[in-house]
C-alpha cells in the first residue's frame, strides 16, 4: 500500500520540480490580440463567475456529504474537495493543452480537420497563457483568465462522480481515477465540443452552452459505470447524516451555477443575463414539480428531494441556457424533474446501487438537457426548430456516442485501475466507516 501512496506523491512533487526549470514561452502572435482589445466588464465578470463556479465544488460536497450516513460523511466530502487540488494542477501541467490546444488527434472530413484532442504540449504548464486575449477562445479577456475559469468545470466534472461510489471506494484509488478521467475522458470531451475546430462542436454542429455534454453526461454516465463496477454496499440503507448541509449545498450549487451558466457567455453581456434567468426559473420549476409529484405519488414533501429537483433544474437548463428565452426554461425545469424523478425511482435502476442517484440525476438531467436543446436553442442551424430534423439528428448520433464513450472509457479506466490499486475497501472498513478506516476523522472527533 505505501507504494502507491509513494507515487502519488512523486507525481504530485514532479509538477514543481519541472516548474522550477520550465522556461514559459511567449504567445504566438497570430494567436493573440492587444492588451487594448480587453474589456474590463468582461474581465470582471468572468473574474466573479470563476469564484462562483469554485463555490460549486465545497457545495457539491455538502450536498453530497449530508445524504450519507455519519461514518461517512468526512470522507464524501474530502472526495469532492480534494478535486480541487487534483485537477488543478493536473489542468495547468497538461490537461488545459489537451483540452484547448490545436488538434493533435483528429479527423480531415472533406479537406477539414476537426479536433478529437488538443495538442499536449501547446500551452503545457500554461505556455503562452498570459494577458493577452485569445481571439479564438476568448477575445476581450486575458487568456489566464479563460484558462481559470474552464478549470472549475475541469474540476466538478470528477466531483460529481462520487456520489455514485460512496460509502465503499478507497481514497487511494479514487485520486488516481479523477486524474486519468480528466486527461483520457473530461480532455477530449472538452476539446470535441468547445474547441473551435472540435469534431463535435464545428463538424456535427452541437451547441452545449456551458456543459450539459462535456460535464453532466460525461459525470452521469462514468457514475454508472462506477456504481456497477465497484458494486452494491454491503448495508445500503442509511439516514441522511445532516439535511441542513444537503440545504446549503443546493443552495450553493444555485448561486455558483449562475458563474457556471451565464459566465459562459464570456462576456458581460445580454446573452449572460439570459442565461442567468434562464438557469434560476428551470431550477425553480423543477424542485416544485418534484416535491408535488413526490406527494401526489403518495410520497412525502422532503427537503432533501426538493433540493435534488433543484439540482437536477440546473443540470438540465446548463447546455441551453443562453440560448434559450425565459418561458421555454419552465418546459426545462418541468420535463426534467420529470423524467430523473420517474428513473430515480424506477426499479430497474434501484437494482444498481448508485449511493446517490447520480446517474438518475445528472446523466439523464444532462441527457434529457440536450435532447431539449436540439429542440429548443434559438441559435440558427442548432436545433430542431430553428435548423430542421438534420440538426436534432445529428445531436441525437452524438447522443449516444458520448453517452457509450463516457461510459465505455471510464469503465476500462475503473477496471485497468482496479489491477494496479483496489478500488474497493475492505468490507470491514466499510462496516466501521470511511471516515474512520480511510482517514482516522470522524464527526465525534472534529
Amino acid at each position: 500500500m505505501k507504494n502507491k501512496w509513494k507515487l502519488a506523491f512523486l507525481i504530485t512533487i514532479a509538477a514543481p520540480v519541472v516548474s522550477f526549470f520550465w522556461k514559459v514561452k511567449d504567445p504566438v502572435i497570430d494567436h493573440f490580440g492587444t492588451e487594448d482589445q480587453l474589456v474590463f466588464a468582461d474581465i470582471a465578470w468572468l473574474l466573479t463567475a470563476s469564484c462562483l463556479v469554485l463555490l460549486m465544488t465545497p457545495g457539491l460536497s455538502l450536498f453530497y456529504g449530508g445524504m450519507v450516513g455519519k461514518k461517512n460523511l468526512i470522507s464524501t466530502m474530502l472526495q469532492s474537495f480534494i478535486s480541487l487540488g487534483v485537477v488543478s494542477m493536473l489542468w495547468v501541467v497538461v490537461a488545459f493543452s489537451l483540452s484547448f490546444g490545436d488538434a493533435w488527434l483528429g479527423i480531415t472530413i472533406d479537406g477539414t480537420r476537426y479536433g478529437i484532442l488538443g495538442n499536449p504540449f501547446q500551452f503545457m504548464f500554461f505556455d503562452q497563457v498570459a494577458t493577452l486575449p485569445h481571439l479564438a477562445l476568448g477575445s476581450t479577456i486575458p487568456f489566464v483568465l479563460f484558462a481559470l475559469f474552464q478549470m472549475k468545470f475541469a474540476v466538478i466534472t470528477p466531483a460529481i462522480i462520487t456520489g455514485s461510489f460512496a460509502e465503499r471506494v478507497r481514497f487511494i484509488g479514487y485520486l488516481f481515477f479523477i486524474g486519468i478521467f480528466t486527461v483520457l475522458v473530461y480532455a477530449p470531451l472538452c476539446h470535441m465540443v468547445w474547441h473551435p475546430d472540435g469534431l463535435i462542436g464545428a463538424y456535427f454542429g452541437v451547441v452545449d452552452f456551458a456543459g450539459g455534454t462535456v460535464v453532466h453526461i460525461s459525470a452521469g454516465l462514468a457514475s454508472l459505470a462506477g456504481a456497477l463496477f465497484i458494486g452494491k454496499r454491503k448495508s445500503p440503507n442509511h439516514n441522511p447524516s445532516n439535511v441542513t448541509y444537503v440545504i446549503l449545498g443546493t443552495g450553493m450549487l444555485w448561486f455558483g451555477w449562475f458563474g457556471f451558466n451565464a459566465g459562459s457567455s464570456l462576456a458581460a453581456n445580454g446573452t449572460a443575463a439570459m442565461a442567468f434567468a434562464t438557469t434560476t426559473i428551470s431550477s425553480a420549476t423543477a424542485m416544485m414539480t418534484w416535491v408535488l409529484f413526490d406527494r401526489i405519488q403518495g410520497r412525502k414533501i422532503s427537503a432533501m428531494q426538493a433540493c435534488i429537483g433543484a439540482v437536477v433544474g440546473l443540470v438540465v437548463i446548463t447546455p441551453a441556457a443562453g440560448y434559450i428565452t425565459v418561458p421555454q426554461s419552465f418546459m426545462f425545469g418541468f420535463i426534467g424533474a420529470m423524467v430523473s424523478n420517474v428513473l430515480m425511482n424506477a426499479k430497474f435502476l434501484k437494482r444498481i446501487d448508485d449511493t446517490l442517484d447520480v446517474f438518475a440525476c445528472h446523466g439523464i438531467g444532462g441527457i434529457m438537457g440536450m435532447i431539449l436543446t436540439a429542440i429548443f436553442a434559438n441559435k440558427e442551424g442548432a436545433s430542431l426548430l430553428h435548423g430542421g430534423w438534420g440538426v436534432f439528428a445529428s445531436h441525437m448520433m452524438v447522443l449516444i456516442a458520448v453517452a457509450a464513450f463516457s461510459f465505455g472509457a471510464s469503465y476500462l479506466i475503473f477496471f485497468v485501475l482496479n489491477k494496479f490499486v483496489t478500488l474497493r475497501v475492505r468490507e470491514e472498513y466499510e462496516e466501521i466507516g470511511l471516515d474512520l478506516s480511510q482517514h482516522g476523522e470522524s464527526l465525534k472527533s472534529s
